[in-house]
């Protein structure tokens, strides 16, 4: 028995897309337009971007301050699941001898035609802990 409720592979690798190249091309509109108003997303770690964005604004901020920091997103793979998609990323930036060097998975759980929930993994939390701080 199919579930209609669930959305299709189709609209969510399209969300993918649309949320990965909205990001590249700083396309803050668009990316607003595939965001659940109440959508939340949480960052490991204890930078000055960590922590939960709760509310699409909020999501726009720390997409903002990613690119604030000049941080090149490399997309290695979206990976579809049951209820969202995964985008599996190596993100890269440097400033002055400080190097940011990471393996990045954000798990994205799609309701309704939107991004209702965002939760990014790290393969170095102390990295962005450094490399996200203030006064930048």
């Amino acid at each position: 028995m199919k579930n209609t409720d669930l959305p299709s592979d189709d609209d969510k690798l399209q969300l993918a897309n649309t949320f990965i190249t909205s990001l590249k091309n700083n396309d803050w509109e668009t990316m607003h337009s595939i965001l659940a108003a109440d959508a939340s997303w949480t960052l490991p770690g204890t930078s000055l971007l960590s922590g939960p964005a709760n509310g699409a604004g909020a999501i726009i901020k720390r997409a903002q301050g990613l690119k604030h920091f000049r941080v090149n997103f490399d997309l290695k793979h979206i990976l579809i699941g049951l209820n969202g998609f995964t985008l599996s990323l190596h993100n890269t930036a440097s400033r002055g001898d400080l190097i940011l060097d990471e393996q990045v998975a954000i798990v994205f759980e799609v309701n309704g035609g939107k991004i209702v929930d965002m939760a990014t993994y790290l393969s170095d939390v102390a990295g962005i802990n450094a490399f996200f701080i203030a006064g930048i």
